[in-house]
């Protein structure tokens, strides 16, 4: 029996991670933690029986604790609630399903405790892999990708540890807006840009694809994960999201992961780790998908790619920034007070005002975030 606990489970990769758990009948989920969701938390604990869950207010965390009081799971709040839910007793695995910088600490925290991570959190790494990596390896934790991407490159790797990789091929669908100009995305709006035309995610993941930061975002992750520089990282422009993701090693041969555009496999995939199981679904029909598209990404119309790559060789603090202005700048889009392509300007303008800290420490990373958020909104 696997023990879990789910960092996010409100969310498209925590609800996903638990349609698994339902799938499979021997994981048993110690730990939940979500935001504010109550009415959906308090179902998955009537389902579940954690022994914990957390919720990021207090004042939720007291509602909740009323309407589950006839059930034996302890409520927590705050971020010390997320601490105790990751580094709990009892959990071999951390699922990291939680959106944004928040989930750094818990994620530190349960390293410290032994526990493997499945990693949908990429933010952890881009701002703080320095730190990440080093502990993990010291502590003899596994961190296990649960994008789709990553887990592709995870997968391609297998087998292969004594061969030398010459360079990461990144795939990306391109968007709700591939093909199209800088002038043609003047007026696009929220529900214009949470249109993507292969995966059902989150609203933030679904606007950073569609600007192709999420792709800035991973390529950074990669370079983590994976021990590359960012220029080894080459990201490939795939359509129909069949490819996930692809490996070329030093003698010319190229590995790929194909699949149908479900996160249930990367996710069933790390939790199982190093077995597959068997996943219901759909199947890739290769008489029906009758070609596969390869295109360049567009960094000029797309730009935050390109800043994303800069973030990602210089280092430091600067990919905290990076991740810092995008998260205000496309929360500030989805409230319809920013415009679209005032995301990518946005990031631009703080990157360009960053004064760089080489090896900064969680501290400074967490000051580094809240200087950013200071200074987009003293510019509103």
């Amino acid at each position: 029996m696997k023990t879990i606990a789910i960092l996010g489970s409100t969310g498209s990769i925590g609800t996903q991670t638990l349609e698994v758990v339902r799938g499979n009948g021997d994981i048993q989920v110690m730990g939940l933690a979500a935001g504010n969701n109550i009415d959906l938390l308090e179902k998955q604990i009537r389902e579940f029986h954690p022994k914990k869950a957390a919720v990021w207010s207090e004042e939720k965390a007291r509602e909740l604790r009323v309407r589950a009081a006839d059930t034996a799971t302890e409520i927590l709040s705050g971020m010390e609630g997320l601490i105790e839910v990751a580094a709990m007793d009892g959990t071999q695995i951390l699922v990291t399903a939680i959106v944004g910088m928040i989930g750094i600490r818990p994620t530190i925290e349960a390293i410290k405790a032994g526990k493997d991570i499945a990693l949908a959190n990429k933010e952890t790494l881009v701002t703080a892999g320095h730190l990440i990596m080093p502990l993990a390896k010291d502590m003899g934790v596994t961190i296990l990708p649960v994008d789709s991407e990553h887990s592709a490159i995870f997968q391609s790797l297998q087998g292969n540890a004594d061969n030398p990789v010459k360079k990461i091929l990144l795939t990306a669908s391109g968007g709700p807006f591939r093909g199209m100009r800088q002038e043609e995305l003047l007026e696009i709006r929220v529900e214009d840009a949470l249109k993507h035309p292969n995966w059902t995610m989150g609203a933030k993941i679904t606007i950073d694809s569609s600007t192709m930061v999420n792709k800035g975002l991973e390529v950074i992750e990669a370079k983590w994960l994976f021990g590359v520089e960012v220029d080894d990282v080459q990201v490939v422009v795939q359509p129909q999201s069949v490819i996930h993701s692809m490996v070329e090693y030093e003698d010319g041969a190229v590995m790929a992961q194909l699949g149908t555009p479900d996160m249930k496999l990367p996710i069933q995939y790390a939790l199982y780790y190093p077995k597959r199981r068997y996943l219901p679904g759909e199947r890739l029909d290769f008489y029906s998908i009758g070609k596969l598209d390869f295109e360049k990404p567009d960094m000029d119309t797309f730009y935050g790619l390109k800043l994303a790559y800069e973030a990602g060789r210089k280092g430091g603090s600067l990919p905290t920034v990076f991740n810092a202005a995008n998260e205000l700048a496309v929360s500030m889009f989805l409230k319809r007070e920013a415009k679209y392509l005032e995301i990518t300007e946005i990031i631009e303008d703080c990157m360009m005002a960053h004064k760089n800290i080489p090896e900064p420490t969680l501290e400074q990373i967490l000051e580094t975030e809240a200087e950013t958020y200071e200074r987009i909104n003293s510019r509103r």
